[in-house]
Parts: structure tokens; C-alpha cells; sequence
């Protein structure tokens, strides 16, 4: 499982063929021993949680880059290479 991205601790990852369990294009965020699953399209969290200040950085970061995530997703659900996302500044 890449990861695509990291700022202030978080570790933003995508797994391959990860499109069963949640169908919907998603992230996983983790922070410490938290862990969170969380949706691409609307920054909701599916699964897990993480402390409410990483959540606002994860989702102003997802809005940001929302074009990218949804490219790599396309990538990982087919298997392939997923590219870097620049991190939160």
C-alpha cells in the first residue's frame, strides 16, 4: 500500500484494488495509532477516526487535490503505479 502523501504527521495512503469492501473512491489517513478511511468524493469519514484538527487538514488537503486523488484512484482500482501528491504547507 503506497503512500501518497505525508504533512504534519499523517500518513495519507491508497491501497491497490481496494474498491470492495467501500465501493467509493477513498483514502486512508493515518495519524499515531489512529486510523481513518475516508471518502475522496466528499471528505467523509467511512471507517475509524482520526483526532478532529488532523481531520480538518486531511479534508482541506483532499480539497485541494481532489483531481489528483480521483486520477491515482483510477490507478490503484486497475492495479497500476499511483503518483506522489504534494503535502499540506
Amino acid at each position: 500500500m503506497p503512500t501518497i502523501s505525508m504533512f504534519y504527521g499523517i500518513l495519507i495512503k491508497m491501497y491497490f484494488y481496494d474498491n470492495k469492501k467501500h465501493n467509493m473512491p477513498h483514502i486512508h489517513a493515518e495519524y499515531a495509532e489512529d486510523i481513518a478511511t475516508i471518502s475522496i468524493v466528499d471528505g467523509l469519514i467511512l471507517a475509524g477516526s482520526l483526532p478532529a484538527a488532523k481531520m480538518k487538514l486531511v479534508q482541506a488537503w483532499m480539497e485541494i487535490h481532489r483531481d489528483e486523488l480521483m486520477a491515482d484512484w483510477k490507478l490503484a482500482t486497475a492495479g497500476e503505479p499511483v503518483f506522489k501528491i504534494e503535502p499540506l504547507r
